[in-house]
C-alpha cells in the first residue's frame, strides 16, 4: 500500500517493482547484485483516480506514460536497492499528488484606463519617432 496523502492509497496489486544491474560504476559489485528498481504502475486501470486527474497524470508523467496506460519509473541512484525502491515510490507519489490539484481557471480582467492610456501615449511617440526617420526630401 502506497499512501499519496491522508485520504489516498495507492493499492499493492496496481503497482509492479522489478529490480535489475544498474547501469554506470560501481567496481564488481555492479556486475552482480540488481538494485536498480523500475516501478510500475496501472494508472489506467487505477479505480482511485478520475479520469481528469488520470488525464493531468499522463500530462504529467509524459515519456513515463506507456502505451497500455501504465507509468513506468525506474531509479538507480544509489547502491542500495531498498533506497531505489523508496525514490520510486516517491517519485510516483509526487506524481500523483501533482495530478490531484487541479489548476485555478484564469479569470479574463480588462485593462485599467491608466494602463491603456500609457500605451497610446507610448504607441504616439513611437510613431512620431519612427516618422522623423523618413528620407530627406531634395528641397532640404
Amino acid at each position: 500500500m502506497l499512501w499519496i496523502n491522508d485520504t489516498l492509497a495507492i493499492a499493492d496489486w496496481e503497482l509492479t517493482e522489478s529490480f535489475t544491474r544498474a547501469q554506470g560504476p560501481g567496481g564488481q559489485n555492479v556486475n552482480k547484485v540488481s538494485t536498480a528498481v523500475e516501478l510500475r504502475f496501472e494508472a489506467e486501470r487505477s479505480p482511485n483516480l478520475t479520469t481528469a486527474q488520470k488525464a493531468r497524470l499522463k500530462r504529467i508523467a509524459g515519456r513515463k506514460w506507456t502505451l497500455d496506460g501504465a507509468i513506468v519509473i525506474r531509479a538507480e541512484e544509489t547502491r542500495s536497492q531498498l533506497r531505489n525502491r523508496e525514490l520510486a515510490r516517491e517519485r510516483l507519489a509526487g506524481m500523483i499528488r501533482e495530478a490531484l490539484v487541479a489548476p485555478k481557471r484564469r479569470v479574463a480582467t480588462k485593462p485599467t484606463l491608466g494602463s491603456q492610456r500609457r500605451r497610446l501615449k507610448a504607441k504616439a511617440i513611437r510613431g512620431e519617432v519612427k516618422s522623423l526617420r523618413g528620407t530627406i526630401g531634395e528641397d532640404e
